[in-house]
């Protein structure tokens, strides 16, 4: 583990996934289909978890395709005004489109639409990720999303085999989505095979669970995975917190209630919250705690990118917050 953890220390992330544009209703509470008023934002798990970083003092780098075209030109702004290195984003023109998540402010009856046809980020070849200088970072971060399509998926396996030629870990986060693939056979099989290569795993028990078969498997599936090939294996369980199993350890914490304003965010920004607290030499739990507490702030906020803490409100919100759950 000492090996993985000394390399996330860096504190300077390449991810390989999408840059997107969410909408969002304004007011809060307001259904799309009623709405005259949107706000727009940065989107996509990895962008999203590229700017998270970068709010709580990271670095972080994205490596992936946009459209030709003013959407396009947006996520690239929007990447540079987090402090995203936006070097390795390529536009592709064509009828490529960036994706487009439109989602509410709301918990119950919550509708969220992405749109992912012809979607730029899924051009992502073998020359994006061999362009990359991988001695640069500490480690690879990625989501199961960039490997639902040719050639992205190609090019992300790449990815995995040059970042481990440069000595980096690989960070995977399964984030299954099943809009993205062609079926749900060829995405256990891919998402199993990228789990393999992988030093840390972070999924939900639905995700582990699609892996092995059945939700009831999901667990002795990371487990075993954590005994096996990977050194940490954060298995979530939404409210019910997270089990974390790295070596002989078996970690299990709560989550910071709050009240919820929506449910998209929460993946990315635990990850953010995750990697930054282990690169300032947290103890595994405490890392784990402090991803948990910066989805609990993105999901009280309006957006995504826009809702994740940076280190100063994460700080004000610990203070004040009575404590998690008892796992």
């Amino acid at each position: 583990m000492s090996n993985l953890l000394s390399s996330i220390e860096q504190n300077n992330f390449v991810i390989v996934g999408r840059a997107g544009m969410d909408f969002f209703p304004d007011p809060a509470g307001t259904k799309t289909e009623d709405a005259s008023v949107f706000h727009s934002s940065l989107g996509g798990s990895a962008a999203n978890t590229a700017a998270g970083i970068c709010k709580l003092g990271g670095k972080s780098a994205l490596v992936t395709r946009v459209s030709d075209d003013s959407i396009g030109r947006y996520a690239v702004n929007q990447l540079n005004h987090y402090g995203v290195d936006a070097m390795h984003v390529t536009p592709v023109g064509g009828e490529y489109r960036n994706s487009l998540a439109v989602y509410e402010s709301r918990i119950e009856d919550h509708q969220s639409v992405i749109y992912r046809n012809g979607a730029a980020d899924f051009q992502m070849d073998n020359a994006d990720v061999e362009a990359v200088n991988y001695s640069q970072y500490g480690a690879l971060i990625t989501a199961g999303t960039v490997f639902a399509a040719e050639p992205s998926r190609t090019a992300a396996f790449r990815s995995f085999a040059l970042a481990k030629q440069a000595g980096l870990p690989i960070i995977f986060d399964v984030d299954y989505r099943p809009y993205s693939w062609p079926s749900a056979d060829v995405a256990a099989d891919v998402l199993s095979r990228a789990a393999v290569l992988s030093d840390m795993i972070v999924g939900n028990d639905e995700e582990f669970g699609f892996m092995a078969g059945g939700i009831e498997k999901g667990l002795d599936k990371a487990r075993e995975l954590a005994r096996s090939t990977a050194t940490i294996v954060v298995y979530k369980m939404g409210p019910k917190g997270a089990i974390t199993f790295a070596g002989d350890q078996e970690i299990r914490t709560g989550i910071y209630p709050v009240d919820a304003l929506k449910p998209t965010g929460a993946g990315d920004s635990f990850m953010a919250g995750l990697m930054t607290g282990l690169a300032q030499k947290m103890p595994l739990e405490a890392a784990i705690l402090r991803g948990s507490a910066c989805a609990s702030v993105t999901v009280s906020k309006p957006g995504c990118a826009p809702a994740m803490p940076d280190t100063a409100t994460l700080e004000k919100f610990l203070a004040e917050h009575p404590g998690p759950t008892t796992a």
